[in-house]
């Protein structure tokens, strides 16, 4: 087989690269280790960024998203026994976040994909990537072959695209946190309009939702916790004496349909390029999800990936191609210095460390009472506008 674009991995980078570059009229295959059903059913982010909003409208796979999705104009900073909300739509008018859950998002795109005859391969074994430095090629299966002119990695933390580059050619910077997050999927009405952030002295915990009738929790646990030894009664006391902490506030409870553990991690590697691979995504990068920013990262990725194929596929361009890396690199570290703050700002760490526990109720209360600080918070989370971080 013979495409211009060889794309591993069907997660939400790999598909909408492949999604755009249809649009542009570049041809993709997609390969995926794992199985159509377990893509989409997976259950990973939930918050969209203004741009990633923009992005999926403009990709035309936005439809459903518009129906369907949940668009929130602030967030509530729950300590101290009071809530205090974060308007987005008064500090950073016109922009906000949607809700709406990324293996939704992933279905969209797969159901777009396949609707415009896309091959995109699941159940695909033995990946493996050959001669990254000059005529790239993929082989998997039982001895199948991709020729292609660029491969985009778009498999994730655990993929094979990171580790077909040689040793010592890339760059790592990661940090490892002192906790993890139970998370916790509901079949009960949120019983918040917005996200709240929760800060105790318990542990963090986070009230977040995916539909007006299933809600979505998360707790801070210590980082080798086993879910199985958090019964569901047991979840919900916990989420009680961690959210119930104002006045008039009263937690719903309902059937808990999923549950599951995710570390907690910071990851970036640099470059995001060797020879013709592109990195993109959870490949790359990995945030703490206390900022929301994993899914939105991919999405950035995709577009300045997307206009570099683009120029060179159209006129031998290789300038924006060149420049990958450290286009995306900016938005990246903007979004790891953004999700490291929320993290240090609301979870509990040393449990003797008062000086630290003062610092950061110092900073909260200053982050609820200056519209400089809420202004900032409120910028990056909605995500900051493409062209403030780099080309498309």
């Amino acid at each position: 087989m013979r495409t211009q674009v060889g794309i591993i991995g069907a997660g939400p980078a790999g598909l909408l690269l492949s999604h755009v570059l249809h649009l542009r009229g570049i041809s993709s295959v997609v390969l995926e280790r794992r199985s159509r059903d377990h893509v989409e059913r997976r259950v990973r982010a939930g918050v969209l960024e203004q741009g990633t909003v923009d992005t999926l409208i403009e990709a035309g796979v936005g439809d459903r998203m518009l129906r369907e999705g949940l668009p929130h104009h602030g967030i509530e900073l729950r300590y101290g026994g009071a809530g205090h909300r974060i308007a987005f739509d008064e500090l950073v008018p016109g922009r906000s976040i949607t809700v709406y859950g990324q293996q939704e998002v992933v279905k969209d795109l797969i159901e777009a994909r396949l609707a415009a005859g896309g091959d995109i391969r699941f159940d695909v074994e033995n990946v493996a990537l050959h001669s990254l430095e000059s005529q790239p090629y993929v082989t998997f299966g039982d001895g199948e072959r991709l020729d292609c002119d660029v491969i985009a990695g778009c498999d994730g933390f655990h993929g094979v695209s990171r580790p077909s580059v040689p040793e010592g050619v890339l760059r790592t910077f990661e940090r490892e946190y002192p906790f993890a997050w139970l998370g916790v999927l509901a079949e009960v009405t949120p019983s918040a309009e917005e996200l709240i952030y929760a800060r105790n002295e318990r542990g963090f915990a986070l009230h977040s939702m995916r539909s007006p009738t299933v809600s979505r929790f998360y707790l801070q646990v210590p980082p080798d916790v086993d879910a199985d030894d958090w019964p569901d009664e047991r979840i919900w006391d916990e989420l009680r004496a961690r959210l119930e902490t104002v006045p008039g506030f009263t937690l719903a409870t309902g059937p808990i349909i999923e549950k599951g553990v995710t570390p907690m991690r910071s990851f970036v590697v640099e470059p995001m390029q060797y020879g013709r691979l592109y990195l993109a995504g959870d490949a790359a990068h990995i945030v703490p999800p206390t900022g929301a920013k994993g899914l939105n990262l991919a999405v950035a990725d995709v577009r300045v990936l997307t206009e570099a194929l683009d120029a060179y596929f159209r006129d031998g361009s290789t300038a924006l191609l060149d420049g990958y890396s450290a286009a995306c690199l900016r938005r990246v570290w903007r979004a790891q210095h953004f999700s490291w703050w929320m993290t240090t700002l609301l979870h509990t760490f040393d449990e003797d460390d008062d000086y630290g526990r003062r610092l950061q109720l110092s900073h909260l209360d200053y982050v609820t009472s200056s519209e400089a600080a809420a202004t900032t918070l409120a910028e990056n989370y909605v995500g900051l506008p493409f062209d403030l971080t780099g080309p498309l």
